[in-house]
């Protein structure tokens, strides 16, 4: 398939429709108003910043109430058993707006290490990182930008990566122009009980094992949760991963992530149409039960293969195809909303799909399969399990794309795909936190 060109033919049919449905782009804003909380003191704001620098082993910083306007990161580098804590989300809330240099708002490092009851705003780039931690809790944090131009933006909200044991509870995640809770390259994860909205994905799993994601209200994203596998980075291929009991409702917000042209390495999150409520690509055991996938305009499910992005796919220890997934008892409703046609793999569901014309799908599998281990898909050589309560009332596609964009086919067909897989996850170490 050739590069970023998978329907170029119908990139005009895409921006006439766009002009039809662009009055349905999320209008949503902050949770509330931080400019009504008290302004804290240039002595205040200092006191912080010395309480992040001279931080010891098991300490506890306290932030009180008030507006804290942020000149300069705060970063906690390797240190053990502290927890930082604010008196309430809306109480509490640290902007780096006036941040000019550094990217991350918050950034810690270390062991063991809580963050609660509080917000922060407008960093240039993430909103709160976690990175080489072993125990990272996030509760009640909220992280957003308040911007009219969303493409300033930072690119995630809550942002713990290559960490172990992270628990991400009862927090929001707003307006970032990748994804609001994002997970990468770690293991022993949960998330759940949290607000991801208004951003380009709400929550978002890479490269990860061992994680689930439950409890959780996804709404008005380009797309509601993902779980990728990317090529080239320090940890290869995750597994294990367990979506249950979500809220993905309308998640059809404009997708503003940065313009592939405009980033030398690509950026996967560009490819996603708005309208997706969950979207996994190249994952590895996942199993997705009990959610409630209401109008979301483009596609309720996707499967899809890293083929489908036109990236290059040489990385070692690592494979573009999704395999041993389970998707079963979930509510699907769909939309009475065009499709996306702003994006080629909207354009994708939306044309060639087997149910009509800018029909809304529930649940599209892009058909790309190891050709070493099947010579046909109809085998279900990478072991896609779909049991959906009334599937012959639903909008099921499966797609061949193996001969490009030049023919294109599809069927309705899940016949091959009813079946079942083990997904096995293991959290009951951090559950009780």
């Amino acid at each position: 398939m050739k590069k970023h060109h998978l329907l170029t033919p119908f990139l005009g049919i895409g921006f006439l429709l766009s002009l039809f449905f662009s009055c349905n782009s999320s209008t949503t804003e902050s949770t509330f108003d931080s400019s009504k909380l008290r302004i804290a003191t240039q002595e205040e704001i200092e006191k912080v910043i010395e309480q992040f620098v001279l931080a010891e082993d098991s300490t506890v910083i306290e932030i009180p109430a008030g507006f804290y306007a942020l000149k300069t990161q705060l970063i906690l580098d390797n240190k053990n058993h502290i927890t930082i804590k604010g008196s309430g989300l809306t109480e509490t809330v640290l902007s780096f707006r006036d941040l000019k240099a550094g990217g991350e708002g918050v950034k810690l490092v270390g062991n063991n290490i809580t963050i609660q009851d509080l917000s922060v705003e407008d960093a240039p780039g993430d909103g709160i990182k976690s990175q080489h931690c072993d125990g990272i809790t996030f509760r009640k944090v909220n992280v957003t930008w308040t911007n009219g131009d969303k493409s300033k933006n930072g690119t995630y909200a809550i942002y713990p990566v290559q960490c172990k044991n992270v628990l991400i509870d009862k927090c929001i995640a707003s307006h970032s122009k990748d994804a609001g809770i994002y997970v990468g390259q770690s293991e022993n994860i949960i998330v759940r009980n949290s607000l991801a909205f208004g951003n380009v994905a709400g929550i978002e799993i890479e490269n990860s094992d061992n994680a689930e994601v439950y409890g959780n209200t996804v709404r008005d994203n380009s797309g509601g949760i993902l779980v990728f596998n990317l090529p080239g980075l320090p940890k290869s291929d995750g597994q294990g991963t367990k979506i249950y009991n979500n809220e993905i409702l309308h998640n059809n917000h404009k997708n503003f992530a940065t313009a592939l042209s405009e980033d030398p390495n690509g950026n996967t999150v560009t490819m996603i149409p708005p309208g997706s409520g969950i979207v996994i690509l190249a994952a590895k055991e996942v199993e997705i039960f009990n959610n409630r996938i209401h109008k979301n305009k483009t596609v309720g499910l996707a499967i899809a293969n890293y083929h489908v992005t036109g990236f290059p796919m040489d990385a070692p220890n690592w494979s573009p195809f999704t395999s041993n997934v389970f998707v079963h008892d979930n509510d699907y409703q769909r939309t009475w909303h065009f499709p996306d046609f702003t994006k080629e793999f909207g354009q994708l569901i939306s044309v060639y799909n087997a149910h009509g014309f800018a029909r809304t799908q529930d649940i599209i599998y892009d058909g790309f399969w190891d050709k070493t281990i099947s010579d046909n898909i109809q085998s279900n050589p990478m072991k896609i399990c779909i049991r959906e309560k009334e599937m012959e009332k639903m909008h099921f596609t499966l797609f061949d794309l193996w001969e490009g964009e030049d023919n294109i086919k599809s069927s309705k067909d899940y016949a091959p795909f009813n079946c079942e897989v083990q997904v096995k996850t293991d959290v009951s170490a951090i559950a009780d936190l």
